[in-house]
């Protein structure tokens, strides 16, 4: 394992940056999606319900059967690999975000309102603050996911370690099939453990104090 990683060192850390970037960008893009779509359905039952059972039922999508769905579409490469993390990031942070929003206590909104906010005030000034650890809480969680997801791309040849885990698969036999194999799937464990510790504190810079547990 030693001689397979120091012929390779410099690749695996590239692979590694790859992952993280794939998955952070398309963190973000999945944040400000969720986000949009829980502002437009808190105030909307019907909307927040049908938010919420859409993505009951985007997580039970196997990735790689959605993956094969979207290369005639988009082709190969990264386009389809960001459509697909970007897909399921959005999910989890989607739930969390509504109820989060939904969570703020009513008084809270009444008193806001009766100091002349607006309704966009009150969600940017108020409920976004109140919700945001809970939010955040989605955001993480989405995070993880989306690493595995992330490895499950380089069926459509996209970036990141996922190139690893497959040429360890498809080689099942050979010298360094294993060596393959290992350094992928360790390296994506390696990579969560990084990202979540930022996003943890993210979290606690950007919530605030009396909100903190």
């Amino acid at each position: 394992m030693l001689e397979f990683l120091s012929t390779r060192w410099m690749d695996v850390l590239f692979r590694s940056y790859q992952h993280a970037s794939l998955v952070v960008q398309c963190l973000l893009l999945a944040t400000v999606i969720a986000l949009v779509i829980a502002a437009l359905v808190v105030n909307r039952p019907w909307g927040a319900a049908a938010a919420n059972s859409l993505s009951s039922i985007g997580l039970t999508l196997p990735s790689l059967a959605l993956l094969g769905l979207m290369i005639p579409l988009f082709g190969i490469g990264t386009t389809p690999s960001v459509a697909i993390v970007t897909f399921y990031a959005t999910l989890p942070i989607v739930r969390n975000s509504i109820v989060g929003l939904q969570g703020v206590d009513s008084a809270v909104l009444e008193s806001a309102r009766g100091q002349g906010m607006s309704s966009f005030a009150v969600l940017l000034r108020v409920r976004l603050p109140t919700a945001w650890p809970i939010i955040m809480t989605g955001v993480r969680v989405s995070a993880q996911m989306s690493m595995g997801i992330a490895a499950i791309a380089a069926y459509a040849l996209g970036p990141g370690l996922g190139g690893y885990i497959y040429t360890g698969l498809s080689q099942i036999g050979g010298v360094n099939a294993v060596h393959y194999a290992l350094v992928g799937t360790i390296g994506v464990v390696v990579v969560a453990l990084i990202v979540d510790a930022i996003l943890a504190l993210i979290a606690r810079a950007t919530t605030s104090k009396g909100l903190r547990a």
